[in-house]
């Protein structure tokens, strides 16, 4: 990301709309500022990272009884 670009408060707001499609194309942060100190920055947004939380939901089937023992007599080594 390039190097963040300072602009005065008033001149944001009234160029509110064209700062975001500029930091949108060039992914250059604009750090807003208020009587020369900083108060806020506009940031491009990240990718959407994919969120692999319920990605396979509805592709288990459950077949039988899956809470009772099963009827099978198990032996352990050791």
């Amino acid at each position: 990301m390039a190097k963040a670009r300072e602009i005065p408060a008033g001149e944001f707001k009234s160029k509110c709309l064209q700062l975001m499609e500029q930091v949108s194309k060039s992914k250059t942060p604009i750090i807003i500022t208020k009587r020369g100190k900083p108060i806020a920055k506009l940031v491009p947004l990240d990718e959407e990272a994919i969120d692999g939380f319920g990605c396979m939901k509805g592709s288990v089937r459950i077949l039988g009884d899956i809470v009772e023992p099963l009827d099978v007599q198990w032996e352990a080594n050791g």
